[in-house]
């Protein structure tokens, strides 16, 4: 690996603000992980990919995101400073993600934040994330840790299963005025709702998703209109992100997601993951992240979304059984 070119990069990453310097930028890491990443170089070799014939950000191949469950994708040589892992259920095998430098994924988590929510210091940061904090390696619980860090606030913090503190201190926040952040896996916001209804008030709801099988899945919809009469809320905020990727994009309400500009959302064809769609089509969603640049930055991802003329974009489902039909050269 060219150190001096990663450091390059590393400053243009996050300086990136216009669609012609993306294109631009998107083009030169694809061609730094094709030269590095050695099975990045196997899937786009399979599929007789002309590196010099790519010239348009939509003739990079997408690595499936499942290739992370077998092999150690990298784009660095030596070791790791951290191997984030994937939760899964208890048959399936975790996706790992080594990282090179976790400079990277901290300015772009807390860089993003900023753009969408603001400075994390005017909050108070309450993460419901139990099934995250029962295991080790979790990419979200080290995000929500640095921003409940930066909220700098006495009562951030984590929250197993304490959903009578949790509750009382809700009701304190609210009295003292306090603007507040209660970010929850799905299954435990529904616990709260459950155990604890109240109106809260200067309080944004934000759910990561995922019912890891302690309740039946609901959809978006069902699960936000649940939570909205529960707690009195016009809407509920999401978080998007996975274990492969090192940025996020956020919703701030009916399950419409905008990135940071460092990453973007590409919607391929379901029966042909080498053709993309246009705005307003359902298909397989394509991620490229510009944070990953020491693992691999375009990711073919699971799920099932639908992008919108204004670049805002929905996640609709996953394929059946998490096949990416046609991406799976390597796979297995």
């Amino acid at each position: 690996m060219d150190s001096k070119k990663g450091k390059n990069f590393e400053e243009r990453i996050f300086s990136v603000s216009e669609e012609g310097a993306f294109e631009t930028l998107a083009l030169d890491m694809f061609r730094f992980q094709y030269d590095n990443c050695s099975v990045y170089q196997k899937f786009c070799d399979a599929l007789d990919v002309d590196v010099n014939a790519v010239q348009t950000i939509k003739d990079i191949p997408f690595l499936p995101v499942e290739l992370f469950k077998k092999h150690r994708i990298v784009s660095f040589p030596g070791d790791e400073a951290v191997a984030f892992s994937s939760s899964g259920t208890t048959r399936s095998i975790p996706s790992q993600h080594y990282i090179y430098d976790l400079s990277i994924y901290e300015k772009s988590f807390l860089q993003s934040f900023r753009l969408f929510y603001g400075d994390p210091a005017d909050y108070c940061i309450l993460a419901l994330l139990p099934a995250y904090l029962e295991r080790e390696g979790s990419s979200l619980v080290y995000m929500a840790d640095r921003l409940i860090q930066a909220s700098d606030h006495p009562l951030s913090g984590f929250y197993l299963d304490e959903m009578d503190k949790l509750s009382a201190n809700l009701e304190h926040l609210m009295a003292e005025g306090q603007k507040v952040l209660l970010l929850g896996v799905s299954f435990a916001l529904l616990d709260l709702a459950e155990q604890h209804p109240m109106t809260l008030r200067n309080t944004i709801i934000m759910e990561t998703g995922g019912m890891k099988g302690r309740r039946r899945e609901m959809i978006r919809g069902e699960l936000h209109h649940t939570l909205c009469e529960a707690f009195g809320q016009k809407v509920i905020h999401s978080e998007y992100g996975m274990t492969e990727l090192l940025s996020q994009a956020y919703s701030k309400g009916e399950g419409l997601f905008a990135a940071p500009p460092w990453m973007q959302v590409f919607i391929r064809d379901s029966n042909d993951p080498l053709d993309f769609l246009d705005a307003g089509r359902t298909g397989g969603i394509n991620i490229a992240d510009f944070a990953n640049l020491y693992s691999c930055s375009f990711i073919a991802t699971q799920d099932l979304g639908r992008q919108h003329p204004d670049g805002t974009f929905e996640v609709l489902g996953r394929f059946d059984n998490s096949d990416v039909r046609g991406c799976n050269l390597m796979v297995g």
